[in-house]
């Protein structure tokens, strides 16, 4: 028996199918993938740390509810309008232009219902606005 010893051919490995192939995956999962937006975004406002709550003598407590509802130094507001915080704002600042107004904001309030608070200071003239904030040590609890 004789058995035939010729040179032999080394196969090739065709990549271009593999390319292909990796071309439609890349395709398929820049497709699928979702993107996150930025009003889906999860947001945890600020703490600050403070020695002591300042005791303004003159002072204009305004709290903003999670759903935007108002109460001024612990007189709620039926009303939502600028116009309508604006007077409460005028007749709770004792200490006329002088008075401080510190907004008391929960954080899931709609940003709006605190602007709406600056602007009815604004209206009223009176210009020192604050913004409560809990301590780093009462944020944990």
């Amino acid at each position: 028996m004789q058995f035939r010893h010729g040179a032999r051919d080394e196969p090739e490995i065709n990549l271009i199918p593999f390319i292909d192939v990796l071309l439609v995956v890349l395709i398929f999962l820049m497709l699928s993938t979702t993107y996150s937006k930025f009003t889906e975004m999860q947001l945890r406002l600020p703490t600050a740390d403070v020695d002591a709550q300042r005791d303004y003598p003159k002072e204009v407590i305004v709290a903003v509810s999670a759903d935007g509802r108002y109460v001024i130094n612990k007189s709620p507001l039926a009303d939502r309008s600028v116009d309508t915080v604006a007077a409460a704002l005028g007749a709770a600042a004792t200490g006329g232009k002088d008075s401080v107004v510190i907004i008391s904001a929960d954080a899931a309030s709609p940003h709006q219902a605190v602007v709406t608070v600056m602007e009815a200071a604004r209206r009223a003239g009176l210009m020192q606005i604050t913004f409560a904030a809990q301590s780093t040590a009462q944020a944990g609890h």
